[in-house]
């Protein structure tokens, strides 16, 4: 037996052994100033390819007038307690009948928290006699989720429709014998690739299986489909998704979160969703500002139509210039090198450091091992000025990569005096 703390100071975690580094720098950077495409890091100004302010929305005029007139008369506290309890307001309700509409469901139910909401959900929707199939490329927030089922689950190779139907038969035959059913679970914009989940192969596969399908729209939500109403419009299967889900943390630079669906269904979620029941509700500042922000996305097309343009002249130019960016469909803009965790490193500090421009950087876990991923990420409030400077630094970072510039340095020694 060993002491539980002492164990996990031995046995560190794919990320938490990284932990010795420096704090600021390659985990928990801080970013400040006013949220857009430049900001302050480490005390200099950066070109900041980094935030999923799709619309940029985070400093619209409208949107920064009405949150503070929000918080100036309601405060951060109220509502007091869970919706259930004594949380629920009318203005609440009105921002779920906005929703509903907008994604063209017949109810919809705030969240105070996307990530806690999503596994609540699928906590609520199955017991032990039901079967879980989901993406194996499913964000972490589905994973925990699917934890928690006590059930059968199964996973498909992403995107995989063949492997998908073969285990849609092996749930179908589970769930004969145990009387239940089958819930099955993507996304409709994955944020790591960018490619769109399948959900016109996999509702056409409701012709041959009963099955439920959730899906969570993070990414799609405000910069997908002809109205931005996400991925299930883009595809043309709106109406075949049973369970709509997407978070404000993105398009609508703020947070929390909603579901939509059946309205029988949203009334049982609302009477079993735990992270919703047993917690605060979402305050009134975020709900008077949430329906801004969703005013500003369905009467102000030109926000969704610069992000796209500012997001083909990125992508476009950096295939021009041989750069791999995988199976992208969306804003999202993984750019993928061959490398370690050194080069990773250093070509993270040469683009901070030398060319002022601050992306994310991601290593294995995230990504197999061997591969480099910078995620741009665009926004409506971008310029080409911004895309030319990017696309010029990564064609000298991709040369200096090339020639092996960046294994001349261990990772040690790139944080050194740090």
């Amino acid at each position: 037996m060993v002491d539980l703390f002492d164990k996990l100071r031995m046995e560190a975690g794919p990320l938490a052994k990284y932990s010795h580094l420096p704090d600021d720098y390659f985990f928990f950077p801080k970013l400040e100033g006013e949220i857009g495409p430049h900001m302050n890091f480490m005390g200099r100004s950066v070109l900041n390819w980094s935030l999923n302010n799709y619309l940029g929305l985070a400093n619209h005029p409208e949107v920064r007038k009405t949150d503070a007139e929000a918080a100036a008369q309601f405060g951060l506290a109220y509502p007091m307690g869970a919706r259930m309890m004594s949380g629920n307001s009318l203005q609440h309700l009105e921002f779920e009948r906005q929703l509903a509409a907008f994604v063209k469901k017949e109810d919809a139910m705030l969240l105070n928290f996307g990530y806690q909401g999503v596994v609540s959900i699928i906590d609520a929707l199955v017991d032990r006699k039901d079967v879980i199939v989901y993406d194996a490329e499913s964000h972490a927030c589905i994973i925990d989720g699917v934890r928690l089922h006590m059930g059968k689950r199964f996973v498909f190779p992403h995107n995989n429709m063949e492997n998908l139907e073969k285990q849609l038969q092996r749930a179908t035959r589970l769930a004969d014998e145990t009387g239940g059913g089958i819930l099955v679970i993507t996304e409709g914009v994955f944020g790591m690739s960018g490619d769109m989940g399948d959900l016109k192969g996999i509702t056409a596969l409701k012709k041959k299986y009963n099955f439920r399908l959730f899906v969570d729209d993070a990414h799609g939500f405000g910069t997908m489909g002809k109205t931005g109403a996400g991925a299930g419009e883009e595809q043309g299967v709106q109406d075949q998704i049973d369970l709509y889900f997407s978070t404000f943390a993105k398009s609508m630079a703020s947070i929390g979160a909603f579901v939509a669906g059946n309205k029988s269904i949203l009334k049982y979620l609302r009477y079993s969703t735990r992270s919703q029941i047993f917690a605060k509700s979402l305050p009134m500042p975020l709900v008077l500002g949430g329906m801004k922000r969703l005013e500003l996305l369905k009467t102000k097309p030109e926000l969704k139509d610069n992000l796209w343009k500012i997001t083909r002249a990125v992508q476009d130019g950096l295939r021009e210039r041989g750069f791999y960016l995988g199976a992208t469909q969306s804003p999202v803009t993984p750019v993928l090198f061959k490398g370690g965790v050194g080069e990773a490193a250093n070509m993270a500090m040469d683009l901070r450091e030398n060319f002022h421009i601050f992306c994310s950087v991601v290593i294995y876990p995230v990504v197999p091992k061997d591969v480099i991923m910078f995620r741009i990420i665009p926004t409506a409030a971008h310029t080409m000025a911004d895309v030319e400077r990017t696309l010029t630094a990564f064609s000298t970072l991709k040369t200096k990569l090339d020639e092996g510039f960046y294994r001349q340095e261990a990772l040690v020694s790139v944080t050194k005096g740090m």
